[in-house]
């Protein structure tokens, strides 16, 4: 794979709004800590995936990169790409994979993917997609980017159909859009992709017996939030 490259991000407010917020979620190491809460929903869609070893990833939204590493694991013979919106997460990332020889980062977002047409075999995105500033615009980016025959995973936790995540929406420093699994289904099949399909993904994970963050009232919410599952929509370019 080659050296870690530059891209150029494209301009905008949005783009730099969510550039700055990555930014401080990086500062603050929450890059690292994605791992953890994230891995309960992320190890059975990579079982789903069917991963070969020669395959080419992309992990769109890749953050401190975590998922980059264990997927260059699994693909020994191809290669996995990280891009995010954050230039200080991509640095983190590149940190750490120093040794990671089948993996790369790059500055970009989802509108505007610093990929050529047909690279990546398979795509996944892991609690990004309610962040991009045009769903739609980004959905025939990854199609774009994908090589014939190639699929599309996307995991969210922030959806409408299941409202103990709709609190959230009072701590983003930024807009997130909160759909309907059926609209992004929707937006899937307008953008090209086929054999669209949407599944739960429920976190197995122990719950606390007190709950004393932000995003979730008590306990009991968070409970029932974690068994409704994450929204994993899938599709594959024709």
């Amino acid at each position: 794979m080659a050296n870690h490259l530059p891209a150029t991000l494209p301009n905008g407010p949005a783009a730099e709004m969510l550039r700055e917020e990555f930014n401080r979620w990086a500062q603050a190491g929450k890059g690292e800590e994605m791992e953890g809460s994230h891995l309960p929903i992320v190890l059975p869609a990579l079982e789903l995936m069917n991963l070969r070893p020669d395959d080419r990833v992309l992990d769109l939204g890749c953050g401190s990169g975590w998922l980059v590493r264990r997927l260059a694991g699994i693909t020994p013979k191809g290669s996995v790409t990280g891009v995010d919106v954050s230039d200080e997460m991509i640095r983190r990332a590149q940190a750490a994979s120093a040794n990671v020889p089948n993996a790369q980062f790059l500055r970009g977002t989802a509108e505007k993917l610093p990929a050529p047409a047909n690279a990546f075999t398979k795509v996944i995105s892991v609690e990004s997609a309610y962040y991009w500033h045009d769903p739609a615009r980004g959905l025939r980016e990854i199609l774009r980017v994908l090589a014939p025959g190639g699929s599309v995973w996307v995991l969210i936790n922030y959806y409408r159909d299941n409202p103990d995540c709709h609190q959230w929406e009072a701590h983003y420093k930024t807009p997130a859009h909160l759909l309907s699994a059926a609209e992004w289904q929707d937006l899937f099949a307008n953008a090209g992709f086929r054999n669209v399909q949407a599944r739960r993904i429920p976190d197995l994970s122990p719950t606390p017996e007190v709950y004393t963050g932000r995003w979730f009232r008590d306990a009991a919410q968070m409970k029932r939030f974690k068994a409704e599952g994450a929204l994993l929509v899938l599709g594959a370019k024709p």
